[in-house]
């Protein structure tokens, strides 16, 4: 039904009644393509990208002109070689008449095009593993608007190696094949299970990004107290913000079933929400809207989006009628931004996370959550501090209690508060105490990951490996692609004697953070040394011992001292021990760690009296240790530390796991 208006070179202008004629002309376009080529040798195969827009144009000399066709043409260089890109006015009307369903594309500026404009893309059927396209028919042909498409094709013959050559052009990449960071898992997916992905931020102002994140955000902590329901973490639902992976990647390498995913335009005090639930074994929408609401109403929205998204999955999810939570938007947005700093975990991550959350509680004393975030990043400094060699760890330990009470007075439904606690009283080895605090953390959002991890370093530090295991690994499967947690569950797993599982686990963690990240190296090179490849585990070590200083440097710095000596190099270890001792305080437990890695026990073992909570599973479990715990020091450090009892179990549970693993 569409009229042929020009051909220009190796593009053609076509214009259509509807947008539902254009689509289905596009989509039979590509089908016919897709099947050539698929029976074609690679030098024959030709791909295009086509574009589609709704838009008025101006009839002259049997051409057309105008924004329509300007937008259109802005398009096009957004799709991939073989696909379709819509603009939102276009999805509007045929989102609910399609059976190819629509996702929304992450890049959205268009050169020369002042006004934003959402992008979605068609996905077509051997995207979603279907053989064909649905028939013509499948289509109802509605409404007389006047359409622009725009096709350039990607006409050029592949060279003989096999490599596509792309012509010159400022449109995004296609989309590539998404290389698995973390093994997917290898169970299908809970039939409950969902990932709320990165709302595309659409307005004029790119500030408004930690706006358009927050939205996602607060949805997916809305989903995350439905019992029942798995929802994936933040870390792990954002790693795939503005990368072009296909939904059903995203969701496989999550572990879930359903997808939401959505974009947000702000003007003003103006917001305009779309969200889109999307079943991934269909590649088909469950469900779609768009909410127009003011700024100072994003809560209720959250819940609202949130309450019908859990109604199609046939979840009850517990939100009192009318109860409406109001914000000061900008706080909001500090929170969001204080949250993204702190995901770093590293010392300049922390200092601007700070920043932005005491700015957010200055706006707004009454803001629960910014308080939650600021005792998180408080205790979280506390753990990071237990692992260095001095710093403002009391200080910053009262200051994470008073921020946790706060919060939970001002909203009890909190879970972080709970979580912090259980955090800071292990630390404090206040072990019992700090159970009761996950669980409850655990009743108020069932999907809590980084308290499953918290909890493991609990149970570890009471020796008990075995559910220490199982606990962290819940929590990534609750969050798979946290750098942090696949660190800490390698460390675990060396800890365990399992040295395979935990170089390949250190293998893939690696790609999800790009800087050095000392704990990780000197993990590896440990576990490479009880490989016996001692050659790679030496270079992994000097590594570490020429990293920039920073608070971490001292303790995996004893680990790349202990790889040095047990590999020989005793003359390179006593050098590198002996610079460190010179800077670490005369009562410091990582002298003792250092002494001990340079095999000065009986020097060492003693400080080792001031270790964190944290550094407990090294006492009780590497084989660092493994010459002194024997000796009357170490049994008199053991009563002194108070953790004669969890040192035998955690002997034990070792003992066990060994014997497993030799059947």
């Amino acid at each position: 039904g569409g009229r042929e208006v020009k051909t220009m070179g190796d593009g053609f202008l076509f214009e259509f009644p509807s947008a539902l004629s254009a689509v289905q002309g596009a989509v039979e376009i590509q089908q016919s393509l897709h099947d050539r080529n698929q029976a074609g040798p690679p030098e024959r195969q030709i791909r295009v990208r086509i574009g589609i827009h709704v838009g008025d144009v101006v009839q002259r000399e049997g051409d057309i002109h105008g924004d329509g066709v300007n937008i259109a043409a802005r398009l096009e260089p957004l799709a991939a070689p073989g696909g379709i890109c819509v603009s939102e006015d276009v999805a509007r009307p045929v989102r609910n008449k399609l059976s190819l369903p629509l996702a929304v594309l992450r890049h959205t500026e268009l050169k020369h095009i002042d006004l934003p404009v959402a992008v979605f893309r068609v996905v077509m059927p051997w995207e979603q593993g279907a053989a064909h396209a649905p028939a013509p028919s499948a289509w109802l042909a509605v409404g007389t608007l006047l359409l622009a498409v725009l096709i350039v094709a990607f006409w050029q013959p592949w060279r003989k190696s096999g490599t596509p050559t792309v012509p010159a052009t400022d449109a995004a990449p296609a989309p590539p094949s998404a290389a698995a960071p973390l093994p997917a898992p290898e169970h299908a997916a809970p039939e409950k299970s969902v990932a709320v992905l990165a709302f595309a931020n659409l307005s004029d102002d790119k500030q408004n990004e930690y706006f358009s994140d927050g939205i996602s955000e607060e949805l997916l902590n809305v989903l995350a107290k439905i019992p029942g329901l798995k929802v994936s973490a933040r870390t792990s639902a954002f790693f795939f913000k503005g990368k072009q992976v296909p939904i059903s990647e995203i969701a496989k390498q999550l572990g879930v079933a359903y997808v939401v995913e959505g974009s947000v335009r702000k003007a003003g005090e103006r917001l305009r929400i779309t969200a889109q639930l999307i079943n991934v074994a269909d590649g088909f929408h469950v469900w779609s809207d768009t909410f127009d609401r003011d700024a100072k109403d994003v809560f209720a929205v959250q819940d609202e989006i949130a309450g019908l998204v859990a109604r199609k999955l046939s979840m009850k999810l517990d939100v009192a009628p009318g109860a409406v939570r109001t914000v000061n938007p900008e706080a909001h947005g500090l929170l969001l931004e204080g949250r993204h700093f702190l995901a770093q975990r590293d010392e300049v991550g922390f200092a601007r996370a700070e920043k932005a959350l005491k700015r957010a509680v200055e706006l707004d004393p009454t803001f629960a959550p910014a308080h939650a975030a600021l005792a998180e990043l408080f205790a979280v400094q506390v753990g990071f501090q237990s692992l260095g060699a001095g710093g403002r760890r009391a200080a910053d330990s009262a200051r994470a209690f008073a921020q946790a009470e706060l919060a939970m007075q001002m909203d009890p439904s909190l879970a972080e508060p709970h979580a912090v606690l259980g955090l800071l009283l292990t630390l404090e080895r206040r072990m019992a105490e700090a159970e009761p605090q996950f669980q409850q953390a655990f009743r108020l959002n069932p999907n809590y990951a980084i308290a499953h991890h918290w909890r493991a370093n609990l149970l570890i530090a009471q020796g008990r490996l075995e559910e220490g295991l199982v606990e962290i690994e819940q929590a990534l499967r609750l969050n798979p692609l946290s750098f942090i947690t696949a660190y800490a569950y390698a460390s675990y797993l060396n800890c365990a004697g399992k040295l395979n599982e935990s170089l390949a686990v250190l293998d893939r963690a690696s790609t999800l953070r790009s800087d050095l990240y000392l704990p990780g190296l000197s993990e590896r090179a440990v576990v490479l040394l009880r490989l016996s490849r001692n050659d790679e585990a030496v270079a992994v070590a000097r590594a570490v011992l020429q990293a920039p200083a920073t608070s971490l440097q001292s303790w995996s710095g004893g680990d790349a001292v202990y790889v040095l000596r047990q590999a020989g190099l005793t003359d390179e270890a006593e050098r590198n021990g002996g610079a460190m001792l010179a800077t670490l305080p005369a009562d410091s437990y990582l002298r003792g760690y250092v002494l001990c890695a340079l095999g000065r026990f009986d020097e060492g073992v003693p400080l080792l009296e001031s270790s964190s909570t944290i550094v407990l599973s090294r006492l009780f479990l590497l084989p660092l240790l493994d010459p002194a715990r024997d000796t009357p020091r170490f049994k008199e450090l053991l009563v002194k530390l108070d953790c004669v009892e969890e040192y035998r179990r955690a002997r034990e549970s070792l003992a066990r796991i060994q014997k497993e693993g030799k059947r």
